[in-house]
Parts: C-alpha cells; sequence; structure tokens
C-alpha cells in the first residue's frame, strides 16, 4: 500500500500550495537520481516524492483525494442507506467514485487515465562562485562566470532520439508511464519499469548524447552584483542551471561571492563601516581637527579636547549601500591614542614637564579607594 501523499512530503494534511511547493523543492533536490547515482533507493523515493507532488499541486487530483481520507479514511458510509460499505458502487467504490481513480490519479501523470506525455524532470541548480574586490562589492559590478553544465543536446533538440527518428511509446504502459496492478479492489500503482516513468522508449539513440538529451556544455553569463553585497551572498540566476531532462524546465545558478578584505575599513551590518585613526597625546588632550578617509574621498573631523583611547566619531550616510535599496550606512572612526615606543630627548622633557603640569595627581586614587571599602 502506497504511503499517505501529505507524509511522503513532510507537510499536514492542510498546507498551502506554497509549503508544498517548498516541500517538494527541498526532497527532490535532495533525493534526485544525480546527486544519488548509486542509490535505487534515493530514485523510488524521488520518484514517490514526484507522485505525490503530481496529486497535492493539483486542486482537483488533491480535492478527490482529499475526499477519500488521504488513502484509506472515508470509504465507509460514503453512499446512500443500504448502498453497502463502499457506497452505490459495490466493491471498489467510495462514496460514489472508484477507489482505483484515486491510485489512478496519484501516479499517473495524464490525468483521467489518459495517455501522458514524457515524465518531464527539472534540471538540477547549480553553484559556482566568484571573487570581488572591496570595491567591486561596496559599489557594485557585472562580473562574467563560466560554469560547464549538462545543456539540451544540440543534435537531437532533446529528444534523445536519433535524427529523423522518434521516441515511441512504451508498450507495457501505452505511455502512462505507470504500472498498475490490481490486488481485492485496490489499484496499486508504480513507476513503469520498462520505461523508467518516461512513458516514451528510445529505439534508436542519439550518437551525440546516448539517448539522454543532454551534453556537456560551458556557458558564459554576465552577472549584475548588487551595490553593497556581503561575503558569502548567494546571488540567483533564474533558469541559468542545468537543462530539464525530457523537455522539463531547467535548475537555476546560485552564485556566491567571496569578497576581498578591505586595508583600511572593516564592514559592519547594516551598511556600516568602522576605520581606526591613530591620534597624537596632543591631539587627545588639546582637540584638533584631523583628515579621515571615506569611500569616495577624504573628510575633516573635529577631535575633541580630552579625547579618550578607543572613543568612536561618526560620519553618517558615507559608508556602504544597506540591503534593499535602504540607503547607505555610517563611518565609524574609533580614534586610538598613539604612544611612541621610544621618546626622543626633547619628548622625554616635555613628558616630565607634563606630569609636573599634572601636579603629581593619581588618576587610580578613586578605584582603589573603591577597592578598599
Amino acid at each position: 500500500m502506497a504511503e499517505d501523499l501529505y507524509k511522503v512530503l513532510g507537510v499536514p494534511k492542510g498546507a498551502s500550495e506554497d509549503e508544498i511547493k517548498k516541500a517538494h523543492r527541498k526532497l527532490a533536490r535532495q533525493y534526485h537520481p544525480d546527486r544519488n547515482p548509486d542509490d535505487p533507493k534515493a530514485e523510488e523515493r524521488f520518484k514517490e516524492i514526484q507522485g505525490a507532488y503530481d496529486t497535492l499541486s493539483d486542486p482537483e487530483k488533491r480535492k478527490q483525494y482529499d475526499a477519500g481520507g488521504g488513502m484509506f479514511g472515508g470509504f465507509g458510509g460514503g453512499g446512500p442507506a443500504g448502498a453497502g460499505p463502499f457506497g452505490p458502487g459495490g466493491p471498489g467504490a467510495a462514496g460514489g467514485f472508484d477507489v482505483s481513480d484515486i491510485f489512478s490519479n496519484i501516479f499517473s501523470r495524464g490525468g483521467g487515465g489518459g495517455r501522458a506525455q514524457a515524465q518531464q524532470v527539472r534540471g538540477r541548480d547549480l553553484e559556482t562562485e566568484i571573487s570581488l574586490s572591496f570595491d567591486q562589492a561596496v559599489n557594485g559590478a557585472q562580473v562574467n562566470v563560466t560554469v560547464p553544465k549538462a545543456e539540451r543536446c544540440p543534435t537531437c533538440n532533446g529528444s534523445g532520439a536519433k535524427p529523423g527518428t522518434a521516441p515511441v511509446t512504451c508498450p507495457r504502459c501505452e505511455g502512462r508511464g505507470i504500472d498498475a496492478q490490481s490486488q481485492g479492489f485496490f489499484s496499486i500503482s508504480q513507476p513503469c519499469p520498462q520505461c523508467g516513468g518516461a512513458g516514451q522508449i528510445i529505439e534508436d539513440p542519439c550518437p551525440t548524447c546516448a539517448g539522454s538529451g543532454l551534453t556537456k556544455q560551458t556557458k558564459r553569463y554576465k552577472v549584475n552584483v548588487p551595490a553593497g553585497v556581503k561575503n558569502g551572498a548567494r546571488i540567483r540566476l533564474a533558469g541559468k542551471g542545468e537543462a530539464g531532462q525530457r523537455g522539463g524546465p531547467p535548475g537555476d545558478l546560485f552564485v556566491v561571492t567571496r569578497v576581498a578584505a578591505s586595508p583600511v575599513f572593516k564592514r559592519l551590518d547594516g551598511g556600516n563601516l568602522e576605520v581606526t585613526v591613530p591620534i597624537t597625546v596632543a591631539e587627545a588632550l588639546r582637540g584638533a581637527t584631523i583628515e579621515v578617509p571615506t569611500l569616495s574621498r577624504t573628510k575633516k573631523i573635529k577631535v575633541r579636547p580630552g579625547t579618550k583611547h578607543g572613543s568612536i566619531q561618526r560620519l553618517r550616510g558615507e559608508g556602504a549601500p544597506k540591503p534593499k535599496g535602504r540607503g547607505k550606512g555610517d563611518v565609524r572612526y574609533r580614534l586610538e591614542i598613539e604612544i611612541p615606543e621610544k621618546l626622543s630627548a626633547e619628548q622625554e622633557a616635555a613628558a616630565e614637564k607634563l606630569a609636573e603640569a599634572f601636579n603629581g595627581s593619581d588618576p587610580r586614587a578613586e578605584l582603589l579607594k573603591r577597592a578598599a571599602r
């Protein structure tokens, strides 16, 4: 007996269309045969996921499936009084419709029991990296990427059949892609073993792609890097992944950014930047107007008299672009008092005079007093 379709996708019965779509995308990527070439269980799981999604993503099929109570529930008392436990249709019917139709709809991609086209398989998503300078990341850039990937075969145009020929309908499943076996009043369906669920068989394969419909090609794309992008960001190029099989949609290409560090600026959150600026003892004591770097030029800021080591000054709107175009961040200037390791004779004399000017005051006196209490 097949599993509950909601359990196959790992979603509750009342899941929205978007939740079903997200669950399918995640599971299909995880169990895709191309990612698990030596795992037949993964392939079976992938087919279960596809079958469940085909039913639950179709409003009419989902409605009919839910009316049957999942797989088993709701099959009793569905018909008028005296109709028996399976309704007016007798064995094999549930509330006025045939149980075998439920299973046929679950696994059939053609709908309504008719012949289907070959099962389409979405192409794989791909990922690549680009290296950016700090300036490119802050200001935005257009970067070229080269990606080797599977593309539609140019010889057979993706059909997999030798030019001049065409795939033929599978004689076992008659193009449905499923193999149905009747067990009592249930009809159990599974992918056709002869065509692998494709519904078609290639008798004369294309010599270029050996019947796969895909060949390895190298593609070149231009990536528009938004201003303010951070290291490790993922830029999605929709439809630029690998081509799908049997006419399926292509996957996506994800470009991961690798941003070089700046020798001047440290990146913070929200487009904010930080710069460490050394100042002299005299500038910290008396105050000064100093020149500091910004992303595009230099500007002047005021150092207040009595500035302490590690104090922060800020220039608003001079930082990197914020996410989603919400303006620019700030540049924070961390002022650090630079103390020379060795003093000249003149500096020694000046330091002595400075100590005398402060009259031997002890800045730690209050700290020691509190500690002694």
